[in-house]
């Protein structure tokens, strides 16, 4: 038999959401399919959203979670008994997820679990991590030299794209809404800029001369996107993932006389095969130790009996990365 996490249809935020924990038949792997004893899986914010029904093309009933560390039970002998990670924008959201004991894949879609990394952190930087590096391979990775600011740099969004532009020798602003240190990992310096007491494209012309940034990482989108765009040097690029405000002033003269381009990043249309090849490009640097996973604390590990708690936790708005242990 199979544990998971089950909704079963649409749910209001003041309900807690409608998920229950099930005991279901265990999930047959099909031709070319794996079966995975799912042993960590993170919980982000799309998937709470999605049990919510606020996600695009979230259907019900189903499982939700979208990353995962765990074991290859059925499949190839080539990948059996193997400890695999990955995540996928179908998963928890067109097909069944990762928030259970049991979980079935294509067998392109997983990949070896680097192996430096425990299971809970490999099972918790899927989205994140797969986000950023999206975003950076849509615009042009950083490069050793160019300035890249990143606004929201205490999100694991932000987090992860200033782990890969450090890697990538780029200089780094990081920037938030408070003078609070940068909680993250670094390859080297970064420029931490509180934007409530500093003006950040006058901060980030001062530190390149005068040029201005090359590509601006905005994970927040509205309340930041004036300031991205005033950061932003000749033939820059801003990345966006989110927003809280979906009109907003735009000049479009200062767009084409920047020869500014904007990329706009939808992980939920990046299925799992597809996040198993960036996943091959992010491996090398969790081996040798240039990426590192995210910091999870004793008390953001939850079993799946209690899974609405880790639920509650993300809705609020916790910083922290949450994972689930089936």
């Amino acid at each position: 038999m199979s544990i998971a996490i089950r909704a079963t249809e649409k749910s209001a935020a003041a309900d807690a959401l409608n998920a229950i924990l099930t005991e279901m038949p265990l999930p047959l792997p099909g031709s070319g399919e794996v079966l995975i004893e799912v042993r960590a899986a993170g919980v982000n914010p799309s998937d709470v959203k999605a049990m919510l029904g606020i996600m695009p093309h979230a259907v019900f009933p189903r499982t939700p979670g979208r990353d995962f560390a765990g074991v290859v039970v059925e499949g190839p002998a080539s990948v059996l008994g193997m400890e695999v990670w990955g995540t996928g924008g179908d998963i928890g959201i067109r097909r069944d997820g990762t928030h259970a004991s049991h979980l079935v894949l294509p067998v392109e879609a997983v990949r070896p679990k680097p192996g430096k990394l425990s299971m809970e952190a490999a099972g918790s930087i899927g989205v994140p991590f797969v986000t950023a590096f999206e975003g950076f391979r849509r615009s042009g990775m950083p490069q050793a030299g160019q300035a890249v600011v990143v606004f929201g740099a205490s999100g694991k969004v932000g987090q992860a794209a200033i782990q890969l532009a450090s890697q990538a020798g780029a200089m780094v602003f990081a920037v938030e809404r408070s003078a609070r240190p940068y909680a993250g990992h670094a390859n080297g310096k970064i420029h931490l800029i509180d934007s409530s007491t500093t003006n950040v494209a006058d901060y980030v012309r001062d530190h390149t001369g005068g040029k201005g940034a090359s590509l601006v990482y905005n994970t927040v989108g509205s309340p930041y996107f004036a300031q991205a765009n005033a950061a932003m040097g000749i033939g820059a690029t801003q990345i966006l993932i989110a927003t809280l405000d979906r009109a907003i002033p735009f000049d479009i003269l200062a767009f084409y006389r920047g020869q500014h381009t904007f990329v706009g990043i939808d992980t939920l249309a990046i299925d799992a095969t597809r996040c198993a090849t960036i996943l091959d490009a992010l491996r090398p640097g969790f081996e040798d130790g240039t990426l590192q996973p995210f910091a999870i604390r004793d008390d953001n590990v939850f079993r799946l009996a209690d899974a609405l708690k880790a639920y509650g936790k993300v809705m609020t708005g916790s910083r922290e990365r949450v994972v689930l242990k089936p």
